[in-house]
Protein backbone atom coordinates (compact mmCIF):
# COMPACT_ATOMS: atom_id res chain seq x y z
CA UNK A 1 0.00 0.00 0.00
CA UNK A 2 1.09 3.62 -0.68
CA UNK A 3 0.54 5.48 2.62
CA UNK A 4 1.31 8.57 1.91
CA UNK A 5 -1.13 8.06 -1.06
CA UNK A 6 -3.76 6.46 1.64
CA UNK A 7 -3.33 9.05 3.68
CA UNK A 8 -3.83 12.13 0.89
CA UNK A 9 -6.80 10.23 0.39
CA UNK A 10 -8.53 10.16 3.43
CA UNK A 11 -7.71 14.04 4.00
CA UNK A 12 -8.77 14.54 0.81
CA UNK A 13 -12.96 12.72 1.53
CA UNK A 14 -12.89 14.54 5.12
CA UNK A 15 -12.51 17.64 3.64
CA UNK A 16 -14.67 16.73 0.65
CA UNK A 17 -17.93 15.36 3.35
CA UNK A 18 -17.34 19.43 5.08
CA UNK A 19 -14.50 18.48 7.89
CA UNK A 20 -11.61 20.49 9.15
CA UNK A 21 -8.85 18.01 9.07
CA UNK A 22 -6.89 21.05 10.87
CA UNK A 23 -8.69 20.75 14.06
CA UNK A 24 -7.42 18.51 17.28
CA UNK A 25 -9.63 15.61 17.20
CA UNK A 26 -8.81 14.94 13.23
CA UNK A 27 -5.28 16.61 12.82
CA UNK A 28 -3.86 12.05 13.05
CA UNK A 29 -7.08 10.79 11.67
CA UNK A 30 -6.05 10.54 7.82
CA UNK A 31 -2.71 8.44 8.87
CA UNK A 32 -4.28 6.54 11.22
CA UNK A 33 -7.43 5.17 8.70
CA UNK A 34 -4.73 4.79 6.29
CA UNK A 35 -3.02 2.25 8.69
CA UNK A 36 -6.21 0.59 9.84
CA UNK A 37 -7.01 -0.15 5.76
CA UNK A 38 -3.68 -1.86 5.93
CA UNK A 39 -4.20 -3.45 8.16
CA UNK A 40 -7.49 -4.22 7.65
CA UNK A 41 -6.46 -5.53 3.93
CA UNK A 42 -3.74 -7.32 4.51
CA UNK A 43 -4.43 -10.52 2.78
CA UNK A 44 -3.73 -8.92 -0.68
CA UNK A 45 -0.18 -9.74 -0.18
CA UNK A 46 -0.76 -13.34 1.17
CA UNK A 47 -1.76 -16.63 -0.52
CA UNK A 48 -3.31 -19.78 1.34
CA UNK A 49 -1.17 -22.43 0.04
CA UNK A 50 1.75 -21.00 2.53
CA UNK A 51 -0.56 -21.70 5.38
CA UNK A 52 -1.33 -24.89 3.80
CA UNK A 53 1.71 -26.48 2.99
CA UNK A 54 2.81 -27.87 6.74
CA UNK A 55 0.76 -31.04 6.24
CA UNK A 56 0.36 -34.32 8.17
CA UNK A 57 -0.41 -38.04 6.98
CA UNK A 58 -3.28 -39.69 8.21
CA UNK A 59 -4.94 -43.44 7.51
CA UNK A 60 -8.31 -42.33 7.96
CA UNK A 61 -10.59 -40.21 5.50
CA UNK A 62 -13.44 -39.33 7.71
CA UNK A 63 -14.88 -36.18 8.14
CA UNK A 64 -12.85 -33.02 9.65
CA UNK A 65 -14.25 -29.93 10.71
CA UNK A 66 -12.76 -27.23 12.33
CA UNK A 67 -15.39 -24.72 13.53
CA UNK A 68 -16.22 -21.21 14.82
CA UNK A 69 -13.54 -19.43 13.03
CA UNK A 70 -14.27 -16.05 13.58
CA UNK A 71 -13.63 -13.47 11.03
CA UNK A 72 -13.88 -9.43 10.22
CA UNK A 73 -13.97 -8.58 7.03
CA UNK A 74 -14.43 -5.20 4.42
CA UNK A 75 -17.54 -5.25 2.09
CA UNK A 76 -16.32 -4.31 -1.12
CA UNK A 77 -19.65 -2.51 -2.45
CA UNK A 78 -19.52 -0.44 0.56
CA UNK A 79 -16.51 -0.39 2.45
CA UNK A 80 -17.57 -1.59 5.34
CA UNK A 81 -17.28 -4.80 7.81
CA UNK A 82 -18.98 -7.49 8.18
CA UNK A 83 -17.60 -10.44 10.64
CA UNK A 84 -19.03 -13.55 11.43
CA UNK A 85 -18.14 -17.11 12.09
CA UNK A 86 -16.53 -19.81 9.50
CA UNK A 87 -17.31 -23.78 9.36
CA UNK A 88 -14.41 -25.78 7.59
CA UNK A 89 -15.80 -29.71 6.73
CA UNK A 90 -13.21 -31.76 4.62
CA UNK A 91 -13.21 -35.36 3.67
CA UNK A 92 -8.99 -36.07 3.55
CA UNK A 93 -7.17 -37.84 0.93
CA UNK A 94 -3.73 -39.03 3.13
CA UNK A 95 -3.03 -35.90 4.85
CA UNK A 96 -4.68 -33.25 6.89
CA UNK A 97 -3.36 -29.84 8.05
CA UNK A 98 -3.06 -27.92 11.35
CA UNK A 99 -6.20 -26.85 12.92
CA UNK A 100 -4.54 -22.92 13.23
CA UNK A 101 -3.65 -23.54 9.50
CA UNK A 102 -7.51 -23.60 8.34
CA UNK A 103 -7.65 -20.31 10.76
CA UNK A 104 -4.78 -18.63 8.65
CA UNK A 105 -6.57 -19.60 5.45
CA UNK A 106 -9.71 -17.94 6.50
CA UNK A 107 -7.52 -14.77 7.82
CA UNK A 108 -5.97 -14.74 3.60
CA UNK A 109 -9.23 -14.09 2.36
CA UNK A 110 -10.91 -12.04 4.61
CA UNK A 111 -8.13 -9.43 4.97
CA UNK A 112 -9.11 -8.26 1.30
CA UNK A 113 -12.11 -6.26 -0.16
CA UNK A 114 -14.60 -9.10 -0.36
CA UNK A 115 -18.18 -10.32 -1.03
CA UNK A 116 -19.23 -13.24 1.49
CA UNK A 117 -20.12 -15.50 -1.43
CA UNK A 118 -16.59 -15.33 -2.83
CA UNK A 119 -14.74 -15.38 0.67
CA UNK A 120 -16.92 -19.11 1.12
CA UNK A 121 -15.87 -19.69 -2.34
CA UNK A 122 -12.14 -18.91 -1.46
CA UNK A 123 -11.30 -20.52 1.45
CA UNK A 124 -13.30 -24.00 0.28
CA UNK A 125 -11.07 -24.15 -3.02
CA UNK A 126 -7.99 -23.50 -0.91
CA UNK A 127 -8.56 -26.51 1.26
CA UNK A 128 -9.37 -28.44 -1.84
CA UNK A 129 -6.67 -27.60 -3.75
CA UNK A 130 -3.69 -27.16 -1.33
CA UNK A 131 -4.51 -30.35 0.71
CA UNK A 132 -5.11 -32.63 -2.06
CA UNK A 133 -8.89 -33.33 -0.23
CA UNK A 134 -11.20 -35.10 -1.79
CA UNK A 135 -14.19 -33.00 -0.81
CA UNK A 136 -14.60 -29.80 1.03
CA UNK A 137 -17.83 -27.74 2.99
CA UNK A 138 -17.36 -24.46 4.01
CA UNK A 139 -20.39 -22.77 5.68
CA UNK A 140 -19.88 -19.04 6.72
CA UNK A 141 -22.30 -16.70 8.82
CA UNK A 142 -21.79 -13.02 8.95
CA UNK A 143 -23.28 -9.93 10.10
CA UNK A 144 -23.09 -7.31 7.59
CA UNK A 145 -23.08 -3.27 8.84
CA UNK A 146 -23.69 -2.36 5.34
CA UNK A 147 -27.43 -3.80 6.08
CA UNK A 148 -27.62 -2.92 9.92
CA UNK A 149 -26.20 0.78 9.80
CA UNK A 150 -27.54 2.34 6.82
CA UNK A 151 -30.16 1.11 4.06
CA UNK A 152 -33.03 -1.21 5.73
CA UNK A 153 -30.79 -1.25 9.26
CA UNK A 154 -31.78 -4.54 10.48
CA UNK A 155 -30.19 -5.39 13.52
CA UNK A 156 -29.40 -8.75 13.89
CA UNK A 157 -29.64 -10.01 10.54
CA UNK A 158 -27.38 -12.51 9.16
CA UNK A 159 -26.05 -14.58 5.87
CA UNK A 160 -26.17 -17.60 5.54
CA UNK A 161 -23.69 -19.16 2.53
CA UNK A 162 -21.96 -21.97 2.10
CA UNK A 163 -19.56 -23.77 -0.47
CA UNK A 164 -18.38 -27.08 -1.39
CA UNK A 165 -15.39 -28.73 -3.37
CA UNK A 166 -14.59 -31.63 -5.13
CA UNK A 167 -16.98 -34.48 -4.16
CA UNK A 168 -18.83 -33.57 -0.89
CA UNK A 169 -21.53 -36.17 -1.19
CA UNK A 170 -25.29 -33.98 -0.34
CA UNK A 171 -25.74 -36.84 2.58
CA UNK A 172 -22.39 -35.94 4.34
CA UNK A 173 -23.51 -31.77 4.00
CA UNK A 174 -26.59 -33.23 5.96
CA UNK A 175 -24.39 -34.94 9.08
CA UNK A 176 -22.20 -31.75 8.44
CA UNK A 177 -24.90 -29.29 9.54
CA UNK A 178 -26.22 -31.56 11.93
CA UNK A 179 -23.09 -31.30 13.58
CA UNK A 180 -22.72 -27.85 13.76
CA UNK A 181 -26.19 -26.89 15.38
Amino acid sequence: MDRERAIKAVADFLEAVGEDITREGLRDTPARVADMYAELLCGNGDDASKHLSKTFGVQSGDIVIEKDIAFSSMCEHHLMPFFGKIAIAYLPDKKVAGLSKLARTVEVFARRLQLQEQLTSQVARAVYTCLGARGVLVICEAEHTCMTCRGVKKFGSKTVTYATAGQFPQERVAEVIALLK
